[in-house]
């Protein structure tokens, strides 16, 4: 099972990736994993990115392929793996194409209104870094964390003038992935709204362990 996900921040990705890493044994690989990994273990593309990122610059492209096929060939994403946040670009898509022969791409369908809700409801204790929502999961009491009794504030990420800029960098970067998958009839497109466990028992339907 050699799977992408694809959706807009606040889609869930993360949480469904962690689930079903569990569920089907394959590691969920997030760019942000490959270049933590690659800088902890030392290898040489690893002090590259260390370089990169202490001088405050992005990692090219050329980089992130080369430390997804680094990533790719070990042991155990050899029966499968799920890959979260790359390839972002139809550049990135047709280089992955080279390195591996992708089965499916799973898109979560989300509206933005969706995101915005969802995302602008969290929030996180100054304290302990406890995560909360005031849609769905509420603290005892309001702007006090039940953890530690440490306040609660919005992340600069989580209002919503910056999820409406984040929002519009995905539709525009890697939205476009979507068509390219679809054509590819390797697309395939689960509603993100439900709660996570919904979401998981649709994915059992899909792909049965």
């Amino acid at each position: 099972m050699k799977l992408i996900f694809l959706g807009p921040p606040g889609a869930g990705k993360g949480t469904l990736a962690a689930l079903v890493a569990e569920t089907y044994k394959i590691p969920h690989i997030s760019t942000g994993e490959i270049f933590r990994e690659a800088i902890r273990e030392k290898t040489p593309l690893g002090l590259k990115v260390q370089a990169i990122i202490d001088a405050g610059q992005l990692v090219s492209d050329d980089i992130t392929i080369e430390l997804v096929r680094e990533r790719l060939a070990k042991g155990d994403a050899q029966k499968g793996f799920i890959l979260d946040g790359f390839p972002r670009t139809i550049p990135q898509a047709e280089a992955l194409a080279g390195i591996v022969a992708v089965e499916h791409a799973v898109n979560f369908d989300i509206a933005d209104e969706a995101v915005v809700e969802r995302l602008s409801g969290r929030r996180v204790c100054k304290v302990c870094s406890q995560n909360y929502n005031t849609l769905y999961m509420k603290p005892k009491k309001e702007g006090v964390c039940d953890k530690c009794g440490g306040d609660l504030y919005i992340r600069e990420d989580d209002k919503v003038e910056s999820i409406t800029k984040r929002l519009e960098v995905y539709r525009k970067q890697t939205a476009p992935l979507i068509d390219y998958y679809r054509k590819k009839e390797k697309l395939i497109d689960i509603d993100a709204k439900p709660a996570s466990g919904i979401i998981m028992e649709k994915f059992q339907e899909l792909f049965p362990v």
